[in-house]
Protein backbone atom coordinates (compact mmCIF):
# COMPACT_ATOMS: atom_id res chain seq x y z
CA UNK A 1 0.00 0.00 0.00
CA UNK A 2 2.77 2.44 0.82
CA UNK A 3 5.44 1.20 -1.60
CA UNK A 4 6.85 3.93 -3.78
CA UNK A 5 6.33 3.50 -7.53
CA UNK A 6 6.41 5.56 -10.68
CA UNK A 7 4.07 4.88 -13.60
CA UNK A 8 6.35 3.89 -16.48
CA UNK A 9 4.12 5.77 -18.92
CA UNK A 10 4.40 8.97 -16.88
CA UNK A 11 8.19 8.79 -16.62
CA UNK A 12 8.43 8.84 -20.41
CA UNK A 13 5.70 11.39 -20.92
CA UNK A 14 7.15 14.00 -18.59
CA UNK A 15 10.23 14.26 -20.76
CA UNK A 16 8.37 15.79 -23.70
CA UNK A 17 5.40 17.56 -22.17
CA UNK A 18 4.93 21.06 -23.51
CA UNK A 19 4.62 24.15 -21.24
CA UNK A 20 1.25 24.32 -19.55
CA UNK A 21 0.79 20.57 -19.47
CA UNK A 22 0.43 18.95 -16.07
CA UNK A 23 3.58 17.59 -14.41
CA UNK A 24 4.05 16.01 -11.01
CA UNK A 25 2.56 18.25 -8.35
CA UNK A 26 0.63 20.36 -10.84
CA UNK A 27 -3.08 20.10 -11.73
CA UNK A 28 -4.30 18.51 -14.92
CA UNK A 29 -4.41 21.48 -17.32
CA UNK A 30 -6.56 21.19 -20.45
CA UNK A 31 -7.97 23.59 -22.99
CA UNK A 32 -11.74 24.02 -22.60
CA UNK A 33 -13.81 22.99 -25.62
CA UNK A 34 -17.28 24.12 -24.53
CA UNK A 35 -19.62 24.28 -21.53
CA UNK A 36 -22.92 22.69 -20.62
CA UNK A 37 -25.19 22.36 -17.61
CA UNK A 38 -25.90 19.08 -15.83
CA UNK A 39 -29.59 18.14 -15.82
CA UNK A 40 -29.22 14.81 -14.04
CA UNK A 41 -26.70 12.15 -13.11
CA UNK A 42 -27.29 8.79 -14.79
CA UNK A 43 -24.65 6.68 -13.01
CA UNK A 44 -21.33 7.01 -11.20
CA UNK A 45 -19.56 8.52 -14.24
CA UNK A 46 -22.34 9.59 -16.62
CA UNK A 47 -24.44 12.79 -16.63
CA UNK A 48 -27.18 14.17 -18.89
CA UNK A 49 -26.39 17.67 -20.14
CA UNK A 50 -28.84 20.47 -20.89
CA UNK A 51 -27.99 20.35 -24.61
CA UNK A 52 -29.18 16.75 -24.84
CA UNK A 53 -25.77 15.11 -24.79
CA UNK A 54 -24.74 12.43 -22.35
CA UNK A 55 -21.33 13.01 -20.76
CA UNK A 56 -19.18 10.01 -19.95
CA UNK A 57 -16.21 11.03 -17.81
CA UNK A 58 -12.93 10.06 -19.48
CA UNK A 59 -9.95 8.50 -17.75
CA UNK A 60 -11.68 6.76 -14.82
CA UNK A 61 -13.50 3.59 -13.88
CA UNK A 62 -16.22 3.35 -11.26
CA UNK A 63 -15.02 2.25 -7.82
CA UNK A 64 -17.65 3.57 -5.42
CA UNK A 65 -21.12 2.32 -4.60
CA UNK A 66 -23.22 4.41 -6.98
CA UNK A 67 -23.85 7.85 -8.45
CA UNK A 68 -24.06 9.78 -5.16
CA UNK A 69 -20.48 11.06 -5.26
CA UNK A 70 -20.82 12.39 -8.82
CA UNK A 71 -24.29 13.79 -8.09
CA UNK A 72 -22.95 15.71 -5.09
CA UNK A 73 -20.26 17.27 -7.28
CA UNK A 74 -22.03 18.17 -10.51
CA UNK A 75 -25.84 17.96 -10.27
CA UNK A 76 -27.28 21.29 -11.41
CA UNK A 77 -23.80 22.70 -12.12
CA UNK A 78 -22.34 24.06 -15.35
CA UNK A 79 -19.29 22.09 -16.48
CA UNK A 80 -16.40 23.10 -18.69
CA UNK A 81 -15.68 20.22 -21.06
CA UNK A 82 -12.08 19.65 -22.10
CA UNK A 83 -10.55 18.06 -25.17
CA UNK A 84 -13.25 15.50 -25.67
CA UNK A 85 -11.72 12.42 -27.33
CA UNK A 86 -15.08 11.90 -29.04
CA UNK A 87 -18.10 9.68 -28.54
CA UNK A 88 -18.20 6.11 -27.32
CA UNK A 89 -20.07 3.30 -29.04
CA UNK A 90 -23.27 4.42 -27.32
CA UNK A 91 -22.97 7.96 -28.67
CA UNK A 92 -22.02 9.47 -25.30
CA UNK A 93 -19.58 12.38 -25.20
CA UNK A 94 -16.31 11.24 -23.57
CA UNK A 95 -14.42 14.15 -21.98
CA UNK A 96 -12.68 15.63 -18.98
CA UNK A 97 -14.75 18.15 -17.02
CA UNK A 98 -14.19 20.89 -14.47
CA UNK A 99 -16.50 22.98 -12.35
CA UNK A 100 -16.29 26.80 -12.65
CA UNK A 101 -13.33 28.06 -10.64
CA UNK A 102 -12.06 24.55 -9.88
CA UNK A 103 -8.40 23.64 -10.28
CA UNK A 104 -8.89 19.89 -10.40
CA UNK A 105 -10.96 18.02 -12.93
CA UNK A 106 -14.09 16.24 -11.75
CA UNK A 107 -12.20 13.00 -12.46
CA UNK A 108 -9.33 13.94 -10.12
CA UNK A 109 -11.79 14.80 -7.37
CA UNK A 110 -13.61 11.48 -7.66
CA UNK A 111 -10.33 9.53 -7.71
CA UNK A 112 -9.02 11.53 -4.71
CA UNK A 113 -12.21 10.69 -2.81
CA UNK A 114 -11.71 6.99 -3.52
CA UNK A 115 -14.90 6.92 -5.60
CA UNK A 116 -13.13 6.10 -8.89
CA UNK A 117 -10.01 4.39 -10.19
CA UNK A 118 -7.67 5.56 -12.94
CA UNK A 119 -8.78 3.68 -16.05
CA UNK A 120 -6.79 1.53 -18.44
CA UNK A 121 -6.98 4.32 -21.03
CA UNK A 122 -6.49 7.75 -19.54
CA UNK A 123 -7.14 9.42 -22.89
CA UNK A 124 -4.88 12.46 -22.37
CA UNK A 125 -1.23 12.32 -21.31
CA UNK A 126 -1.52 15.72 -19.64
CA UNK A 127 -3.76 14.21 -16.95
CA UNK A 128 -1.86 10.97 -16.35
CA UNK A 129 0.29 12.00 -13.39
CA UNK A 130 -2.48 14.07 -11.79
CA UNK A 131 -4.83 11.10 -11.81
CA UNK A 132 -2.20 8.64 -10.59
CA UNK A 133 -1.22 11.05 -7.79
CA UNK A 134 -4.86 11.37 -6.73
CA UNK A 135 -5.23 7.57 -6.66
CA UNK A 136 -2.03 7.13 -4.62
CA UNK A 137 -3.27 9.69 -2.11
CA UNK A 138 -6.68 8.05 -1.77
CA UNK A 139 -5.14 4.61 -1.36
CA UNK A 140 -2.64 5.79 1.27
CA UNK A 141 -5.36 7.62 3.23
CA UNK A 142 -7.81 4.71 2.81
CA UNK A 143 -10.53 6.96 1.45
CA UNK A 144 -13.67 5.69 -0.21
CA UNK A 145 -13.28 2.25 -1.72
CA UNK A 146 -9.76 2.00 -0.26
CA UNK A 147 -11.19 1.93 3.27
CA UNK A 148 -12.06 -1.70 2.56
CA UNK A 149 -8.97 -3.94 2.95
CA UNK A 150 -10.42 -6.19 0.26
CA UNK A 151 -10.01 -3.35 -2.25
CA UNK A 152 -6.21 -3.48 -2.14
CA UNK A 153 -4.57 -4.44 -5.46
CA UNK A 154 -4.79 -8.19 -6.02
CA UNK A 155 -1.63 -10.27 -5.87
CA UNK A 156 -0.77 -12.08 -9.09
CA UNK A 157 -0.37 -15.19 -6.91
CA UNK A 158 -3.93 -14.93 -5.56
CA UNK A 159 -5.48 -17.16 -8.19
CA UNK A 160 -8.85 -17.62 -6.41
CA UNK A 161 -9.14 -13.84 -6.07
CA UNK A 162 -8.25 -13.30 -9.72
CA UNK A 163 -10.75 -15.91 -10.82
CA UNK A 164 -13.46 -14.27 -8.71
CA UNK A 165 -12.61 -10.88 -10.27
CA UNK A 166 -12.99 -12.12 -13.86
CA UNK A 167 -15.07 -9.66 -15.86
CA UNK A 168 -14.21 -6.78 -13.53
CA UNK A 169 -11.78 -3.85 -13.76
CA UNK A 170 -8.99 -4.58 -11.28
CA UNK A 171 -5.47 -3.64 -10.16
CA UNK A 172 -3.02 -6.55 -9.93
CA UNK A 173 0.52 -6.55 -8.51
CA UNK A 174 3.25 -9.11 -9.02
CA UNK A 175 6.68 -9.94 -10.42
CA UNK A 176 7.01 -10.93 -14.08
CA UNK A 177 8.67 -14.31 -14.31
CA UNK A 178 9.18 -14.33 -18.07
CA UNK A 179 8.36 -12.41 -21.27
CA UNK A 180 7.68 -14.54 -24.34
CA UNK A 181 6.36 -14.06 -27.87
CA UNK A 182 4.00 -16.41 -29.65
CA UNK A 183 2.45 -15.53 -32.98
CA UNK A 184 1.03 -11.99 -32.82
CA UNK A 185 1.08 -11.75 -29.01
CA UNK A 186 3.64 -10.86 -26.33
CA UNK A 187 3.03 -12.71 -23.06
CA UNK A 188 4.23 -11.45 -19.67
CA UNK A 189 3.97 -14.50 -17.45
CA UNK A 190 3.72 -14.26 -13.67
CA UNK A 191 4.01 -18.02 -13.14
CA UNK A 192 5.31 -21.15 -14.83
CA UNK A 193 1.89 -22.67 -15.59
CA UNK A 194 0.46 -20.50 -18.36
CA UNK A 195 -2.78 -22.49 -18.38
CA UNK A 196 -3.40 -21.51 -14.76
CA UNK A 197 -1.23 -18.57 -13.67
CA UNK A 198 -1.78 -14.86 -14.27
CA UNK A 199 -0.61 -13.35 -17.58
CA UNK A 200 -0.55 -9.89 -19.16
CA UNK A 201 -0.73 -9.83 -22.95
CA UNK A 202 0.18 -7.15 -25.51
CA UNK A 203 -0.43 -7.45 -29.24
CA UNK A 204 2.89 -7.27 -31.09
CA UNK A 205 1.50 -4.61 -33.43
CA UNK A 206 1.08 -2.37 -30.37
CA UNK A 207 4.62 -2.92 -29.07
CA UNK A 208 5.87 0.30 -30.69
CA UNK A 209 3.27 2.26 -28.71
CA UNK A 210 4.77 0.96 -25.47
CA UNK A 211 8.37 1.45 -26.65
CA UNK A 212 7.68 5.07 -27.64
CA UNK A 213 6.29 5.65 -24.14
CA UNK A 214 9.48 4.28 -22.57
CA UNK A 215 8.03 0.87 -21.66
CA UNK A 216 10.37 -1.80 -23.09
CA UNK A 217 8.27 -4.91 -22.60
CA UNK A 218 11.19 -7.33 -22.95
CA UNK A 219 13.06 -5.51 -20.18
CA UNK A 220 10.22 -6.08 -17.72
CA UNK A 221 11.25 -9.67 -17.02
CA UNK A 222 12.04 -9.92 -13.31
CA UNK A 223 10.44 -6.56 -12.55
CA UNK A 224 7.59 -6.06 -10.11
CA UNK A 225 4.69 -4.17 -11.70
CA UNK A 226 1.14 -3.07 -11.08
CA UNK A 227 -1.20 -3.56 -14.03
CA UNK A 228 -4.76 -2.30 -14.36
CA UNK A 229 -7.43 -3.60 -16.66
CA UNK A 230 -10.32 -6.01 -17.17
CA UNK A 231 -9.60 -9.57 -16.05
CA UNK A 232 -10.49 -12.26 -18.57
CA UNK A 233 -10.30 -16.04 -18.41
CA UNK A 234 -8.24 -17.69 -21.16
CA UNK A 235 -6.94 -20.78 -19.44
CA UNK A 236 -5.61 -18.72 -16.53
CA UNK A 237 -6.60 -15.14 -15.69
CA UNK A 238 -5.39 -12.58 -18.24
CA UNK A 239 -5.30 -8.79 -18.59
CA UNK A 240 -4.79 -7.42 -22.09
CA UNK A 241 -2.68 -4.26 -22.00
CA UNK A 242 -3.52 -1.97 -24.91
CA UNK A 243 -2.05 1.27 -23.50
CA UNK A 244 1.28 1.97 -21.73
CA UNK A 245 -0.44 3.67 -18.81
CA UNK A 246 -1.84 0.31 -17.76
CA UNK A 247 1.58 -0.72 -16.50
CA UNK A 248 3.23 0.84 -13.44
CA UNK A 249 6.71 -0.08 -12.22
CA UNK A 250 6.91 -0.81 -8.49
CA UNK A 251 10.22 -0.58 -6.54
Amino acid sequence: MNRRYVPAFVVAALGWMAPGVATAGEPCALTAADSAGVVSVRDARTALLNDGRELRLAGIEVAGQGPDALRALVDGQTLRLHRAPGADRYGRLVAYATLPGAVQTVQETLVAQGQALVSARIGDKACAEALFAAERGARAARRGVWADPNSAPLSSENLPGLEAAAGHFSLIEGRILSVRESGAVIYMNFGRRWTRDFTVTVLKRQQRLFTDAGVDLKQLEGRRIRVRGWIERRGGPIVEAAAPEQIELID
